[in-house]
């Protein structure tokens, strides 16, 4: 392929995977003009739009950039894109991670799983979560939020089992860290971008399995 037609197709990926980060935030948008803030929930906070724009463009230049660039890779991370940008719009604006941005993906990846016989999926999706499920059951979603939990099913079903555990696993360290650093251990956070970010880097990396 010529070097103008590839530069053609990473803006053309680029560009779209952007307009699906944008008509995620504008969903978010809407969704959480219709929700409450939970006391015992992180606030009301300030999305940063550009942020989530430059994520979603990350992606697809990940994905040309690896060649990674085939209709069933660019349908996934389209849903990637779609469900890291709402579900970080949506928790960072009101602390809440809606299904629309989860389990609705999900339902898409399942569905298309099943339609390959990739039943490796599956596994993928309902493992991750478990230790998640157990927080957020202990703490009755006041320490982890069910929301987290499903996108932490969502992030297994795209990355795979074992990069998925690797990356959750650094999405919470780091969460942890940031904690401490900000002395804010007993404050609640939203847990989503932390997720997300791991889910992003990963899949823009091409180290999902």
């Amino acid at each position: 392929m010529s070097a103008g037609l590839e530069l053609l197709r990473l803006v053309a990926v680029t560009a779209g995977f952007a307009v699906i980060g944008i008509v995620a935030m504008i969903i978010g948008a809407n969704i959480v003009q219709r929700l409450d803030v939970f006391d015992d929930g992180p606030g009301i906070g300030s999305p940063q739009e550009f942020v989530l724009i430059a994520v979603a463009a990350m992606i697809g230049i990940g994905l040309v950039a690896t060649h990674r660039d085939s209709p069933a890779d660019l349908l996934v991370a389209g849903l990637t894109v779609y469900a890291v940008v709402g579900a970080v719009y949506c928790d960072v604006a009101r602390g809440i991670v809606p299904d629309f941005f989860t389990l609705l993906p999900l339902g898409f990846l399942i569905v298309f799983a099943l339609t390959q016989a990739d039943y490796g999926l599956l596994i993928a999706a309902f493992v991750p979560p478990i230790p998640f499920a157990i927080a957020a059951f202990a703490s009755r979603g006041r320490g982890m939020g069910w929301g987290d939990v499903k996108l932490v099913a969502f992030g297994g079903a795209v990355l795979g089992l074992e990069t998925a555990v690797a990356a959750f696993c650094g999405a919470c360290i780091l969460a942890v860290l940031i904690a401490v650093w900000r002395k804010a251990l007993k404050e609640p956070i939203p847990f989503a971008p932390y997720l997300a970010a791991s889910i992003a880097i990963t899949m823009a990396a091409g180290l999902r399995v």
